[in-house]
């Protein structure tokens, strides 16, 4: 890692831009006068000593009295354990924050526009999300064991304990298993079928869709578009409904 990224990384950390500057010049002096510290930086000395002491304030700092004043880093792994724990706090905070100023779902619209997710988190969060609202019909297409999460898994056992008629469709047999205890419907592909799902992909009551594919952009993974209730959604669960239904005739024949 450069100079430059590592003082970007502490900056993404909580730290200023002169403090992180500050502190990786004192990992390379080890310990240092402000003059010291400005000629190995692009801190003016002026500057130095503000973000030095306010270093020392966080506790990643020890000043040493001396003439001239000289500052000295505490050890990394003390430096770490500070600023992960900084981190936590205001994370903490801020979603703390956000929770209490958070819209319901119902101030939203309820889905009736068209929403793109990127990521494979919210994704998921969304699908089980979707699942816990169905008042009578899910249809999720699984391709694969791994399209399922435990939290997705849950929601449709829940739904399909509600009187939710739930159908899974996937190519993966151990999806079969999975549900063979329970009311969950499981549509296998057979190998006469075509199992060359583009993604995963959500049917709620015949009016809400959610159709994920996975990207080769990194770190999003995946991509979503899903729209609840509204003209374009009953359209889309038409050819779910159409290619699901096709897909049994073939099955069974």
């Amino acid at each position: 890692m450069s100079e430059r990224e590592a003082t970007d990384a502490l900056r993404t950390l909580g730290l200023s831009n002169y403090e992180a500057q500050v502190f990786v010049a004192l990992q390379k002096l080890g310990s240092g006068t402000a003059q010291e510290v400005s000629q190995l930086s692009e801190v003016p000395r002026s500057q130095v000593y503000g973000a030095a002491d306010s270093l020392a304030e966080q506790g990643l700092v020890e000043v040493v009295e001396a003439s001239p004043k000289a500052y000295r880093p505490v050890a990394l792994s003390t430096a770490r354990e500070l600023l992960t724990e900084r981190l936590e706090r205001e994370t903490a905070r801020a979603f703390d924050r956000l929770e209490s100023l958070r819209a319901t779902e119902a101030d939203h619209g309820e889905g009736r526009d068209v929403s793109v997710l990127r990521g494979r988190q919210p994704i998921d969060d969304r699908i089980a999300a979707l699942v816990r609202s169905a008042d009578h019909t899910v249809v999720f297409v699984s391709p694969t064991a791994e399209s399922m999460t435990p939290d997705i898994t849950d929601a449709l056992r829940e739904a399909a304990g509600d009187d939710v008629d739930v159908t899974v469709v996937t190519a993966d047999h151990s999806l079969d298993g999975q549900f063979a205890s329970g009311p969950v419907n499981v549509f296998v592909m057979s190998e006469d079928n075509p199992a060359d799902f583009a993604g995963r992909a959500l049917m709620i009551d015949d009016r809400t869709v959610l159709l994920a594919a996975e990207t080769e952009d990194e770190p999003v993974g995946e991509e979503a578009v899903w729209t609840g209730d509204s003209s374009i959604g009953r359209i889309l669960a038409a050819f779910m409904r159409s290619g699901m239904e096709s897909g049994r005739e073939r099955h069974a024949e």
